[in-house]
């Protein structure tokens, strides 16, 4: 388990579980932080990310469940071949936990980046299981590159060697992204994500889903951070215009990853855009 992740399931309410389950033979983990309410925020992380990214988000929420997946190749989701991380490997994963794992019932998707795509295009072919999306920075064009995880060593001596690793790739800061990835084996410390099947994802991810974004007409919040390199201000007006039902909220200051620049406004975003479900 990542150091994050212990810290997180040491100091859990007793209803935050992780649990298994098979999608096409392939092993995937999620993790039921629990709620006091049947209503249902599904969470989905971005590249490199993992489930326990949205412990703060599950603490910060009234009166919903939250349950957060790992997503194939991340966490203690199992790692596939790089033909697997196609965009249909993705969604039928996600089918899967909510018809199986969750019972079937509509639920409120809530992704980010590799996520949020996945939670719109989820949308766009199983409308009937979706009430509404919150998508946090990224756009019906995606045009990414992920080859420099090939730069990354497979086992470093040290955490702080780690670090150093990633930042001098990456740049100051970096490490936080990605801090509760990090876990230590007999032979040295390293990530838990398929960091070559990444790079695959990332070339499946790319390209152009207006169809996929203007398919769904549920509710949608669309969050853009201000200093995003990834979705720009401009695409975010656009998708917002052509999509009926479409609120658009930008995040001063913030990067890609508004819920670590802002967390205050992210939650307080996230609870106003809930609180129409109560």
């Amino acid at each position: 388990m990542s150091l994050q992740s212990e810290k997180i399931f040491e100091g859990a309410d007793e209803r935050m579980k992780r649990h298994f389950y098979q999608a096409d033979g392939v092993e995937l983990s999620y993790v039921d932080f629990g709620g006091p309410s049947e209503r249902t925020l599904v969470a989905l992380h971005g590249h490199f990310g993992t489930a326990t990214m949205f412990a703060q988000l599950a603490r910060a929420i009234q009166g919903w469940r939250l349950v957060a997946l790992d997503q194939r190749g991340h966490g203690w989701s199992a790692h596939v071949d790089e033909r697997a991380y196609s965009r249909e490997t993705y969604r039928n994963d996600l089918h899967v936990l909510i018809e199986k794992e969750l019972g079937g019932m509509p639920v409120v998707l809530l992704g980010h980046s590799l996520g949020g795509v996945n939670a719109y295009q989820f949308a766009a072919h199983y409308p009937n299981l979706v009430k509404a999306l919150i998508i946090e920075d990224i756009g019906a064009e995606v045009a990414d590159d992920q080859n420099w995880v090939k730069r990354l060593l497979a086992r470093v001596p040290s955490i702080r060697e780690l670090r150093q690793s990633l930042e001098c790739i990456l740049g100051a800061g970096a490490f936080s992204y990605f801090e509760e990835s990090v876990v230590e084996y007999p032979d040295g410390w390293t990530v838990r994500f398929d960091a070559e099947g990444i790079i695959h994802s990332q070339e499946y991810l790319n390209g152009s889903w207006w169809e996929d974004w203007l398919a769904s007409s549920c509710p949608a919040l669309l969050m853009q951070g201000e200093r995003s390199p990834i979705l720009s201000w401009e695409l975010a007006q656009r998708m917002a215009k052509k999509r009926p039902n479409t609120s658009l909220l930008q995040f001063p200051e913030c990067g890609h990853t508004i819920r670590n620049g802002d967390p205050d406004g992210y939650f307080d975003a996230v609870n106003r855009f809930l609180h129409a479900f109560t």
